[in-house]
């Protein structure tokens, strides 16, 4: 009876020992298959991670590098600043992942190729670029190198990096003291015409300076530096909306050349024109200025010349070594968007050159050679300066005209 027992138990054992093995066994079991899953996105996880941190790497290797592209001339420089910012924003969108899975990466994709599309400039359905792409061509260059073949800045990129080492993007002539005409000064019901054509380049950042027949002249890049009335003129009258300077300006009225990245390049004085003619009674008033009781704000900044005829100023050229003699030359602008419109018309850019410190001006038309007639003190046989015998006459109206060829 017994011995019948014991057998009968261990058949049972034996039999829950076969099913335990086949249930361990099992490839369907769920208990395998909830542990494989977790597995799975455990290293999925892990290489994720780890995808992640190399890329904050990258990035963080990418600024660290796009900080030394920055460019110092003087703590005043707001347009070398303000386009440094665009070139790291470009540099820092330059490296794009290969893998497609991530949408941040395909955004980046996209950046990088509107970032190329901004460097390409337009013209008549051609389309050209600077040939050093976007690694800075002047690191190794020395001054005396780069001046002694020497070609204007052929982007705003250009202008960026040739900026960054105080190299001009302009003309290397220095101004003489009275505006040279163009032959063809276009007038309108006996009224010089302001040429209104705006022709911008680069995502705006490359300015297209045409003659009276709307031929293209030259292109003005807001990050470079220049030197002469006509090009100094175009880039007041195209970008100094906004407060921007050609690179090699400074807000300050004296400098020293030998503490400048610029040397015998830098120019002065940027700074804010009253215009009041109560105070300077030799003076013309300038279309709705404030210093009149307008809405208008104007400024002005210093254009070096080869000299002057101008009574109580030096006739030295506006660099002599490590000294500045500002002579009596300026630029006087003012552009400002009055109704808020976005739009800037007619009555709200100006642009005036003034060779004699003041008593007279013209008017920029926005072409190249474009200067309307001279009006103010001296024009109007007053005495020079004086606050008894001025004689000044009033600014000359212009016509308008859109000389740009459809």
């Amino acid at each position: 009876m017994n011995i019948m027992l014991l057998k009968r138990l261990a058949a049972i054992a034996m039999v829950l020992i076969l099913l335990v093995q086949l249930t361990a066994c099992n490839p369907n079991s769920p208990s395998a298959s909830a542990d494989d899953t977790y597995q799975g996105t455990s290293s999925e996880e892990i290489n994720f991670n780890n995808d992640s941190e190399s890329g904050s790497q990258d990035t963080d290797d990418s600024y660290q590098d796009n900080d030394k592209d920055e460019i110092y001339t003087d703590d005043s420089y707001t347009s070398s600043n303000q386009d440094v910012d665009n070139l790291h924003q470009d540099n820092s969108k330059n490296e794009v992942p290969t893998d497609n899975t991530s949408t941040s990466d395909n955004q980046d994709a996209d950046n990088l190729q509107q970032d190329n599309d901004k460097d390409e400039i337009h013209t008549d359905d051609t389309s050209t670029r600077c040939n050093h792409g976007d690694d800075d061509p002047y690191q190794d260059i020395s001054k005396t190198e780069f001046y002694a073949d020497y070609t204007t800045a052929c982007c705003n990129l250009d202008a960026t990096f040739r900026s960054k080492h105080g190299l001009l993007s302009g003309s290397l002539e220095v101004s003489g003291q009275y505006a040279k005409e163009a032959e063809n000064r276009p007038m309108s019901e006996e009224k010089f015409i302001r040429n209104t054509a705006t022709i911008y380049l680069d995502n705006g950042n490359t300015y297209v300076v045409m003659d009276a027949n709307g031929d293209e002249v030259m292109r003005i890049h807001k990050a470079g530096g220049y030197i002469t009335l006509e090009e100094v003129a175009a880039y007041m009258y195209a970008f100094g909306g906004d407060g921007t300077i050609p690179a090699n300006y400074i807000s300050k009225k004296s400098g020293r050349p030998d503490s400048s990245i610029w040397g015998e390049y830098l120019r002065v004085n940027h700074s804010y024109f009253i215009g009041d003619t109560d105070k300077y009674p030799y003076e013309p008033e300038l279309p709705d200025i404030s210093g009149c009781g307008g809405s208008l704000r104007y400024y002005e900044m210093d254009i070096g010349t080869t000299g002057t005829t101008t009574p109580g100023y030096a006739p030295k050229p506006y660099v002599q070594g490590n000294k500045i003699t500002r002579g009596a030359a300026r630029l006087v602008y003012a552009r400002y968007d009055l109704n808020g419109n976005g739009v800037y018309e007619n009555n709200e850019v100006y642009v005036f050159y003034t060779h004699n410190h003041y008593n007279d001006f013209r008017e920029y038309l926005n072409y190249y050679g474009g200067w309307g007639e001279m009006f103010g003190n001296v024009t109007g046989g007053g005495e020079y300066s004086s606050k008894t015998g001025a004689n000044p006459t009033p600014y000359v109206q212009t016509a308008y005209s859109d000389f740009s060829k459809q």
